[in-house]
């Protein structure tokens, strides 16, 4: 096995993999595709991970989080409209959520009103926004509540035979 990187302000590609438990070479093989050259020049920031790169590296270091990551900070069009999902317990997840579900609950009649008319009036656009970032905050946390479960299946603490029956039975897939 190769030795431990001593490299201070490794990027989050190279701290995946060493997560992993994984010496370059070892990735690349497990990757397949990816050659160990080909990862260092990323961990290196030489050259820009593709998406086709970060889902298999976020597949194989089991780090679903890592697609997030390339979306929020490396796309262009991501950098734009994909939030940075932080890692939240469940717990935290499920209580801001019902939290922040219970606050708009007060103000969907506001909500109604502000839209009724299809135009967001000047003495509206405060509230509109309020509930708007409320909505955004509820999103966040659907998308936290994902990757909490992305990462419960990855870990193994959930039955893939049974979930994978689950799943089929909704004609969905993993």
């Amino acid at each position: 096995m190769g030795r431990a990187s001593l490299k201070e302000n490794k990027n989050i590609y190279q701290i995946c993999r060493e997560e992993c438990g994984l010496t370059r070479a070892q990735a690349a093989e497990k990757l397949v595709w990816i050659s160990d050259s080909r990862i260092e020049k990323i961990e290196s920031d030489k050259s820009r991970a593709t998406p086709e790169e970060v889902l298999a590296m976020a597949k194989v270091y089991k780090k679903p989080e890592l697609s997030n990551w390339f979306c929020s900070h490396e796309c262009e069009i991501g950098k734009k409209y994909v939030p940075e999902i932080t890692e939240k317990s469940l717990s935290e997840i499920v209580l801001e959520t019902l939290a922040l579900i219970n606050k708009l609950e007060r103000e969907k009649d506001r909500l109604i009103e502000i839209t009724s008319d299809g135009i967001i009036h000047d003495d509206e656009i405060k509230d509109f926004v309020m509930i708007n970032n409320q909505l955004k905050h509820i999103s966040m946390n659907v998308d936290s509540l994902k990757l909490w479960f992305d990462e419960t299946i990855e870990e193994g603490r959930v039955n893939k035979k049974i979930l994978s029956e689950v799943l089929n039975e909704l004609g969905e897939k993993i």
